[in-house]
């Protein structure tokens, strides 16, 4: 017999899964974003917008199916699309740094602390070595 554990576990992915599915159709249906377009086409913004978005939401996942479904909209250019996934990437270090001071009942010490550095650093790392190359790396990917 199922445990009611995995009904409980399968039925959350399920409304999860249904949640992210209607909000990357509200974003579609957002279309043109007029007021922020000097935000949009700056991919420099969009990279902190990513950052912001992802430590207000605690979930990439939330921030990348709002990218996915911005650019499936035509509102935002693929350039600014892949910056805000990096903002997203080094935004949901925020959510170790988060559980760090839940469980050492503030600052983050010993083998939490050392986690959560090399999770930012790595992310850090990948983030920076990647923006300065965004319009390459946009014009390499829209060719599939």
């Amino acid at each position: 017999m199922i445990s009611n554990h995995i009904i409980q576990a399968l039925g959350g992915l399920v409304i999860f899964y249904i949640g992210l599915k209607m909000f990357s159709g509200g974003m579609k249906a957002m279309g043109k974003l007029e007021h922020l377009e000097y935000f949009i086409h700056n991919p420099y913004w969009m990279f902190l917008g990513g950052i912001v978005c992802t430590l207000l939401w605690q979930s990439s996942s939330l921030s990348t199916t709002a990218i996915v479904g911005l650019v499936a909209s035509g509102a935002l250019p693929l350039p600014s699309a892949i910056a805000a996934v990096l903002g997203a990437n080094i935004g949901t270090t925020g959510t170790i740094w988060l559980a760090g001071v839940m469980v050492s009942d503030g600052i983050p010490t010993g083998i939490t602390r050392q986690i959560a550095i090399v999770h930012t650093s790595v992310n850090l790392f990948m983030a920076i070595t990647l923006l300065p190359f965004i319009q390459p790396i946009a014009r390499f990917v829209s060719k599939f």
